[in-house]
């Protein structure tokens, strides 16, 4: 049995400096050296000097320990000397082929072949519908061999702070799930592992979605007991569509499912349920995403139900979102189009 590596010998590189880049880096500093590429100067510098991010969770102190650089050369240099390495995509689903390119041009070859590559990002690619696996398939093809997934029910913030979280790595590959539970199972983050790529990725996409559609109803003040209507027939969409993609049932009743539709329809820090609840008191999507909010769900809730009309999934909860997101159907009217289907067997 080959030991594990020493947390010294372990390099972790994040490409990507948002909420979820730094909070992982900063999750990584417990195991492993560690690196956040940024594409800000400013943002590398600042992280480096300050031990802190000007632009995201800027009033959370970072390790002292964690690195920072804005030249790709010098970030990918940081894994050549390494015993094992890991690199962590915190990107959004919008920038994945971009970002799957930049390895593919940059990354040396051999690292290319050894180095366990893994995502963060949730959703559906809005033109393409296509799951985040199938745009590294697409990109990286046989190049990087070793892929796979991270998630779970998580707010970055909390991460960052060092709260208790439980994520799920999920791959077809021992060597991923290995690699990412040496880098970042300690103290009170717990890393679980799957092979269900397909349904980790579904479940993080969906719940996004579904969580909007929460929000809408707390927006119009419909109660509790709506809330967990849309989260129980939400996790059946979500299972719907995760298993006619070849997604394993037993996985949308864990972290990745049940877990992470929760957390994101119920928890006050929910970027996808704050923009559902200001759709539920009136404002216009136009509106509250020119506040600065954005959200995977509306980014995502299109593709989604493209995806499952391709397949003959009824997603009635979703078509409702996307109604009230694109064709302009207020939100009341949207709720009371699915109050008024047909009893059904559940």
């Amino acid at each position: 049995m080959t030991p594990a590596p020493s947390p010294l010998s372990l390099h972790v590189l994040v490409l990507g400096a948002g909420s979820w880049g730094t909070a992982l880096a900063h999750a990584a500093c417990n195991n492993a050296q560690t690196m956040v590429w940024a594409r800000d100067p400013d943002t590398a510098r600042h992280i480096n000097q300050q031990h802190r991010n000007p632009r995201y969770l800027q009033d959370i102190p970072l390790p002292p320990a964690l690195l920072a650089s804005d030249n790709l050369e010098q970030a990918f240099a940081f894994l050549q000397d390494a015993s094992s390495s890991l690199i962590i995509l915190g990107t959004p689903v919008a920038a994945m082929e971009q970002t799957c390119t930049i390895l593919r041009e940059h990354l040396p070859a051999a690292n290319l072949q050894t180095t366990p590559v893994l995502w963060t990002c949730k959703g559906f690619e809005q033109k393409t519908a296509r799951l985040p696996h199938e745009v590294v398939q697409a990109v990286l093809g046989e190049i990087v061999p070793y892929t796979g997934v991270l998630s779970g029910p998580s707010f970055a913030r909390e991460v960052a702070q060092g709260l208790p979280v439980a994520l799920t790595v999920a791959s077809r590959h021992e060597c991923v799930r290995t690699q990412a539970t040496q880098a970042l199972h300690a103290g009170n983050t717990r890393i679980y592992r799957s092979h269900d790529v397909v349904g980790v990725e579904v479940g993080g996409a969906m719940k996004n979605v579904i969580a909007i559609a929460c929000g809408i109803a707390d927006g119009l003040a419909l109660g509790m007991n709506a809330r967990a209507a849309l989260i129980t027939r939400g996790l059946a969409e979500m299972s719907r569509l995760g298993l006619a993609l070849g997604g394993d049932a037993t996985t949308f009743s864990g972290l990745t499912g049940l877990g992470d539709l929760v957390l994101t329809a119920t928890g006050d820090l929910s970027r996808n349920r704050q923009v559902g609840v200001a759709l539920g008191q009136g404002q216009d999507l136009e509106t509250i995403l020119s506040s600065g909010m954005t959200a995977e769900g509306v980014r995502c809730a299109h593709a989604a139900l493209t995806r499952a009309r391709g397949l003959n999934i009824d997603m009635p909860i979703t078509e409702a979102v996307c109604a009230v997101l694109f064709d302009g159907v207020p939100a009341l009217q949207a709720v009371s189009l699915l109050l008024s289907r047909e009893s059904r067997s559940e």
